[in-house]
């Protein structure tokens, strides 16, 4: 008789980002596939949407660094791998991943780890906190990009008894779907965002911070206008500055400076992202620093959108570049502007041509389906051993 899987994920908290949405996905998979899923967090949007009759939600301040917390997190989590019988526990991001470590010794249950990022370090005390996600049994990472960067920084935390395994993370293909998008309330959003149907629709989508590149993109777009004398478009700066008020300041004397306040909309979240790349013509991600995998070049493929994104991180391994999408240098806005001005120039058929490849790259690759399924494959082989 094979032993049940019980699994507890623990995430500081259940936001829009990809470890959030990716952690929602795998918990209503497993209950699909008569597993019981169990899921610990402090809060977050998405909560809501969690179906209750399929996964239970544990709430606990796992978002805390403060280490008493981060000690009485690992006691209630114990109390919940005893009680729910739980034999697998899986960890989301630092913090929590030491209370789940403490939890899982005590109780001699099966941990695992996602590394989710880059996880800057500065001092080999920092470095020794983020080790904490190459201490489990099981480390996923995210992308190929990912699994180099453990490679190259941690060699002295790794540990070959212990498997370090790559499964790119996937997306709703069917939520994600360009067929599946409401004309009237395409035609809704297109009002309340005061869009302008005869004008070239550039969108960006990711929260207000520097690494994110939104600087790098407003002066690609004055050189647009400067180099190319292409001044026919709108562009939408999508997302929250969450609290970053003078980086958000800043963008806003940039967008002065260049006089494109008529030409750039901020606007501050849309509950149905596919709702807005199906307004885009163009999409763009232009981050400075190395993406862990990329969620919006991979949405925007879905979505039959074209992309243009910076040629680092996990990017470089979602995109075929000038097939699905172009890739930048990545602190380059002079490059960017081109690559935009590129897409521009393209006629119907060629857009549709990208936008169908970029659907069909991401079917293929990045299927949400095909990332619950490695991940339960993987708890069944660790229970077995």
């Amino acid at each position: 008789m094979s032993t049940k899987i019980n699994v507890l994920q623990v995430i500081p908290k259940l936001g829009y980002g990809g470890a959030e949405t990716g952690c929602y996905d795998i918990a209503h998979y497993l209950a699909e596939q008569e597993c019981n899923s169990y899921i610990a967090t402090s809060g977050g949007e998405l909560l809501k949407f969690v179906k209750k009759n399929k996964v239970k939600v544990f709430k606990l301040p796992v978002n805390s660094k403060n280490p008493i917390l981060i000690f009485l997190n690992a006691i209630f989590l114990i109390l919940i791998i005893l009680f729910k019988k739980i034999n697998i526990v899986h960890a989301r991001s630092r913090a929590p991943a030491w209370s789940c470590y403490l939890a899982c010794l005590f109780t001699n249950t099966n941990f695992v780890t996602t590394f989710h990022g880059t996880y800057n370090f500065k001092n080999n005390l920092k470095k020794f906190y983020n080790s904490i996600m190459l201490r489990s049994k099981l480390t996923i990472a995210g992308s190929n990009f990912i699994f180099g960067h453990i490679n190259d920084n941690y060699q002295e935390y790794l540990n070959k008894k212990k498997k370090l395994r790559v499964i790119f993370r996937g997306i709703n293909v069917d939520y994600y779907n360009p067929k599946n998008i409401s004309i009237l309330k395409q035609e809704k959003l297109k009002k309340e965002w005061n869009l302008d149907p005869n004008k070239i629709t550039i969108l960006l989508p990711g929260r207000l911070t520097y690494w994110k590149g939104q600087e790098k993109f407003i002066e690609a777009l004055n050189i647009l206008i400067e180099d190319y004398n292409f001044t026919n478009f709108q562009s939408i700066l999508l997302g929250s500055n969450q609290g970053r008020k003078v980086y958000t300041k800043k963008l806003s004397s940039l967008v002065e400076r260049y006089s494109l306040n008529k030409k750039i909309k901020f606007i501050e979240n849309c509950k149905e992202m596919p709702l807005a790349y199906s307004l885009a013509d163009i999409v763009v991600s232009a981050s400075i620093e190395p993406e862990a995998f990329g969620r919006v070049a991979v949405e925007a493929q879905a979505m039959e959108k074209p992309i243009v994104a910076s040629n680092i991180g996990g990017s470089k391994e979602t995109i075929l570049n000038k097939k699905t999408g172009f890739l930048y240098k990545h602190d380059d806005p002079r490059e960017l502007a081109k690559n935009l001005n590129t897409v521009i120039q393209l006629n119907q058929e060629e857009l549709k041509l990208m936008g169908n490849e970029g659907r069909k790259n991401i079917l293929k690759k990045f299927d949400v389906e095909v990332m619950c399924d490695s991940n339960l494959r993987e708890y069944r082989k660790l229970l077995k051993n």
